[in-house]
């Protein structure tokens, strides 16, 4: 689909360490500010039971998950919305990203420099936010001294329109919150993503970088318990994780890193937490093609028709989209057999009209003129 997220936060707070054990690479990760200036991008399987399930049905020749793309982007400081540090480059690359992967240091560590000096997550959140909002910020009032005259002397009607758009953006802005707490219509949400590209526009998630004996005992670590408290007030996720832990792990053969999970009693890593959060986070879902030579799970946006999920396969699908037979993946897991579905009468054929779920099983009719 093209879409990427950015993995964010100040210098040393453990985003190379999670992005080396995301991707299982090897980019620098050290002790001291700026070690990433190049963004490293990596494109990651997405963990799926249900992928899973379908390959012991089905015994394909292949099996092919669905991916998400990542990108380590340079520490920030304080002042980068005004170029310090390496503030230009960091928010241009956050601006390609579709959105916003925030790693918060969680634990105590002398070793370690830190910035700031000290351990505060709140404080590191609300330099990185107050940074990307004071850049939207100067985008916004940019935006304003080009339309306002023309708006206002020339009655140019998409420089009235843009007005009535940048002002509530400006009064969000200005009071210190990101600029999708803004009151807009639909339309005017589509017309600012395309046209301005703020940063704060972009969804977020937070990753509380935790200690590895706080991981197991969550309740009493102060320092996750106020982040999960600062982001429950924007309605956003926090996903706890020890990057230590995960960059362990990521050494591991899959046998081994099962045996270790068991000792930590969970299912799964805090990464394969963080790669499907981020993959609903971009707002994407998964359906599924079946059969003998290949299963798959191919990634399409949510509300897309099946036409449009056709293309996803290949454009001529969508050219050419005569219906769909679909089943829903829940159909197979209790029934056991694609025959066992069909003969319960739970695949359907569906048209053009059709918007596929998540977990949706596919099998497109087309046909495409010479």
């Amino acid at each position: 689909m093209g879409l990427k997220a950015g993995i964010v936060g100040l210098p040393n707070v453990g985003k190379s360490t999670l992005f080396n054990a995301i991707t299982n690479s090897h980019v620098e990760a050290a002790n001291y500010p700026f070690a990433t200036i190049n963004p490293n991008t990596g494109v990651v399987n997405v963990p799926d039971e249900r992928l899973d399930f379908l390959t012991n049905i089905f015994k394909p020749e292949r099996k092919i998950p669905a991916t998400v793309e990542f990108t380590d982007i340079a520490g920030l400081v304080k002042g980068a919305s005004n170029g310090e540090g390496l503030g230009n480059k960091f928010l241009a690359n956050i601006r390609e990203c579709d959105a916003i992967v925030e790693v918060v240091r969680c634990f105590d560590n002398a070793d370690i420099v830190h910035v700031e000096e000290s351990v505060d997550p709140i404080r590191d959140i609300e330099i990185i936010n107050l940074e990307l909002i004071m850049a939207d910020l100067d985008t916004v009032d940019k935006r304003i001294e080009k339309s306002e005259a023309k708006a206002r002397i020339a009655k140019d009607k998409e420089a009235i329109y843009e007005m009535n758009l940048l002002k509530p953006l400006k009064e969000v802005l200005e009071q210190g919150l990101p600029a999708r707490k803004a009151k807009l219509t639909e339309d005017q949400i589509a017309y600012c993503k395309v046209n301005y590209h703020l940063l704060t526009d972009k969804p977020i998630i937070y990753v509380a970088n935790v200690g590895e004996s706080d991981l197991m005992d969550l309740d009493n670590c102060k320092y996750y318990q106020d982040v999960l408290a600062y982001a429950s007030k924007e309605n956003s996720q926090v996903i706890p994780v020890s990057a230590q832990i995960e960059s362990d792990l990521s050494e591991l053969s899959e046998e081994e890193r099962k045996e270790y999970l068991a000792e930590l009693n969970v299912k799964e890593s805090g990464l394969e937490k963080v790669i499907k959060a981020t993959y609903k986070l971009l707002n994407l879902s998964t359906f599924f093609t079946v059969g003998a030579d290949e299963c798959r799970a191919w990634t399409f946006k949510n509300n897309m028709s099946a036409p449009e999920c056709a293309g996803v396969i290949h454009t001529d699908f969508q050219k050419g989209f005569i219906c769909a037979e679909v089943y829903p993946y829940e159909a197979i897991h209790e029934l056991g057999s694609e025959h066992a579905v069909k003969e319960a009468g739970k695949i359907r054929t569906e048209g053009k009209g059709y918007y596929p779920k998540d977990g949706d099983i596919m099998f497109f009719r087309f046909n495409v003129k010479k």
